[in-house]
C-alpha cells in the first residue's frame, strides 16, 4: 500500500492535474486538502480538454474522490462543476464524491470584501482571483466561519448567518463603499445548495482511515504551488492556505505515519501569475515564444502568465520543504526548438552569490539569476515513450535537474495528453 502526495514546487501551474489523473489509475481514493476554486487542473484526454475547479482530478478515472477539511467549497461553483463534469459524461454522485463536514464555505459577502478590497488599494493590490477565498479562510481562523455540518439544521445555519452578516455588510458599505448582501435571498439560496450537496457531506477523516485500514491507496491532490504558501511562499503574494505537503495531513485529517511519499511536480520552465519578485523572469522573444508555446494563460482566471527559466534555488527550496522523494517535470516540450537551454543555479545580490531562497521580498527583487547554460534540441518529442530515445540534449537537461536537486525523476511529461509522458518510477 502506498499513500503519496502531489505538490506543486513552483508558483502554481506547474501541470498537477495531469499527473494527478495519470496517477489516479493506481490510486483508490483522490483527495484535495486545501485552497478552492482558486486552483484550476487542465487534463487533456483522448484529445478532449477537462478543466476542475474544486473537484479532484482524479474524478475522470472515476475514482472516490474527497474534499479535504482544509479546503473552502463555493457550493454554487461545486454544483456548476459537478454539472459541466456531468454533460460530458462523467458520473459523479454521492458514492464518489464526498465532502467533508468540516470544510468551511464560501459565501457571497466572502466574495465581495475579497473584490472590494482589491479596488480600494488599486495599485498595490495583491491580485487575488476574487473568488472570497482569503476573505473565507478568515473567518475561519476567527472562528466565524461556516461550515458544511451546519447546512444540516437550517435553523442553527439561519443564525450563524444573521450573527455575522451586520458586520460584514458595515464593513462592505462603510469602509469598502460596497453594495451588502441581502440576509434573506444569502439563506434561500444556500438552502437550495443544501439540498444538492448534503448527500455528498460526510466525516472525510473516518472514511480515509477505513481505507487505508483495508489497504486502499491515497493520492493527496495539492493545489497552488509550494511559494504560494501562506507561511513559506513569497509572503504576501501568496494564496490563503498552506500548500506544503504537511498540510496534506492536516488538511484532510490523517496521521504523518500514513503518507509513504511526495512527488513535486516541475514545469520544464517557470512561470508566475499577478505580482511579485521573479528573478529568472524573461523579458526577451525567447520569453514571449515560451509563453505563446507553452499556452501559459490562468485556468482559473485566464491571466497570461510571466515565463522565465528553470529557478534552482526555488526548486531545492521545495525539496526541503516538502521533503520530496521525487519529481515530476512537465511542458518539456515546450522548450524544444530553443539554441540553449539555461537553468538558474544561483542568485546575486550585491555582489555575493546565493542558494538559499529569501524570505525578504526586496531582497528577492534584487537578486539576479545566475545561469548553467545547456545546449537546446530542436526534435519533437511528444511521441517519445522512454527516457532512453529522448534527444541527448534532453537528457542531460534532466539529468543535470536531479544533479542540483538531489532528488530523482519519476516521470516526465512531453505533451499535454494522458498518453504522452513517460514514467520512469510509478511511485504506487
Amino acid at each position: 500500500m502506498s499513500n503519496i502526495v502531489i505538490i506543486g514546487t513552483q508558483w502554481g501551474d506547474e501541470g498537477k492535474g495531469k499527473i494527478v489523473d495519470l496517477l489516479a489509475e493506481y490510486a483508490d481514493i483522490v483527495v484535495r486538502f486545501q485552497g478552492g476554486n482558486n486552483a484550476g487542473h487542465t487534463m487533456v484526454v483522448n484529445g478532449e480538454t477537462f478543466i476542475s475547479h474544486l473537484i479532484p482530478s482524479g474524478i475522470l478515472q472515476q475514482k472516490m474522490c474527497l474534499i479535504g477539511n482544509g479546503m473552502v467549497v463555493d457550493p454554487e461553483v461545486l454544483i456548476e462543476e459537478i454539472d459541466y463534469l456531468r454533460e460530458k459524461g462523467i458520473h459523479i454522485g454521492a458514492g464518489n464524491l464526498r465532502i467533508s463536514e468540516r470544510a468551511n464555505i464560501i459565501m457571497p459577502y466572502h466574495k465581495a470584501i475579497d473584490i472590494a478590497r482589491e479596488l480600494r488599494i488599486g495599485d498595490k493590490k495583491i491580485g487575488t482571483t476574487g473568488r472570497g477565498i482569503g476573505p473565507c479562510y478568515e473567518d475561519k481562523v476567527t472562528r466565524r466561519g461556516i461550515r458544511f455540518s451546519d447546512l444540516s439544521d437550517p435553523d442553527e445555519f439561519a443564525e450563524k448567518v444573521m450573527t455575522v452578516l451586520d458586520e460584514k455588510n458595515f464593513y462592505l458599505k462603510q469602509y469598502l463603499g460596497a453594495e451588502t448582501v441581502d440576509a434573506r435571498m444569502l439563506i434561500e439560496q444556500y438552502r437550495s445548495y443544501a439540498e444538492r450537496l448534503m448527500p455528498h457531506v460526510c466525516n472525510v477523516s473516518v472514511v480515509l482511515d477505513n481505507a487505508m485500514k483495508a489497504g486502499k491507496q491515497v493520492l493527496f491532490e495539492g493545489a497552488q504551488g509550494t511559494h504560494l504558501d501562506i507561511d513559506h511562499g513569497t509572503y504576501p503574494y501568496v494564496t490563503s492556505s498552506n500548500t506544503v505537503s504537511g498540510n496534506a495531513c492536516c488538511g484532510s485529517g490523517v496521521g504523518p505515519k500514513d503518507i509513504n511519499g511526495v512527488m513535486g511536480i516541475v514545469k520544464a520552465y517557470t512561470t508566475r501569475v499577478g505580482a511579485g519578485p521573479f528573478p529568472a523572469e524573461l523579458f526577451d522573444a525567447i520569453g514571449d515564444k515560451i509563453q505563446k508555446k507553452g499556452a501559459e494563460f490562468g485556468a482559473t482566471t485566464g491571466r497570461k502568465r510571466r515565463c522565465g527559466w528553470l529557478d534552482v534555488v526555488m526548486l531545492k527550496n521545495s525539496v526541503r520543504l516538502n521533503g520530496l522523494t521525487g519529481l515530476a517535470i512537465t511542458k518539456l516540450d515546450v522548450l524544444g526548438e530553443l539554441d540553449e537551454i539555461r537553468i538558474c543555479t544561483a542568485y546575486e545580490y550585491q555582489g555575493k552569490r546565493i542558494d538559499v531562497f529569501p524570505t525578504s521580498l526586496k531582497v528577492l527583487a534584487q537578486c539576479k539569476p545566475v545561469y548553467e547554460t545547456l545546449p537546446g534540441w530542436s526534435q519533437d518529442i511528444s511521441d517519445l515513450k522512454t527516457f532512453e530515445a529522448l534527444p541527448q540534449n534532453v537528457r542531460n537537461y534532466l539529468i543535470r535537474i536531479e544533479e542540483l536537486c538531489q532528488t530523482p525523476i519519476h516521470i516526465v511529461s512531453v505533451g499535454p495528453g494522458r498518453d504522452e509522458t513517460i514514467v520512469l518510477n510509478n511511485p504506487f
